[in-house]
């Protein structure tokens, strides 16, 4: 088995449907106005944005859901891992039109693993 890497996303309620649906194997397609599909290294920033700012956002439901998953680490080698704050704010950026690629590198499904409501 090829090695993999832990990932997290911090998902609205309905993100979270969409997820749903899909069996929890993958992310929906992202909005016209969304270019970058945003994962991040550590549960401790996808719970900071879930719950600092998804449990205050229309869009989101006012709802924030920590999801966790492995993708194929050779799959994200050709990504630079990107630091936009502190030591803990890590993340991938896969443009839009790479999604559906992302998705196939998924191994096994994606968890919800905190919700704050």
């Amino acid at each position: 088995m090829k090695p993999v890497s832990v990932l997290y996303r911090p998902v609205g309620k309905a993100e979270l449907e969409k997820i749903e649906k899909s069996g929890f194997r993958k992310f929906p397609p992202r909005l016209p106005e969304q270019p970058i599909f945003y994962v991040v290294l550590t549960s401790e920033y996808a719970a900071q944005i879930a719950k600092d700012w998804n449990t205050k956002d229309e869009h989101s439901g006012f709802a924030g859901y920590v999801t966790r998953f492995r993708v194929r680490t050779d799959y994200l080698e050709k990504y630079d891992i990107r630091t936009v704050g502190g030591r803990i704010h890590r993340e991938y950026w896969i443009p839009a039109e790479e999604l559906d690629e992302f998705n196939a590198n998924i191994a096994g499904e994606i968890e919800v693993v905190e919700t704050y409501v």
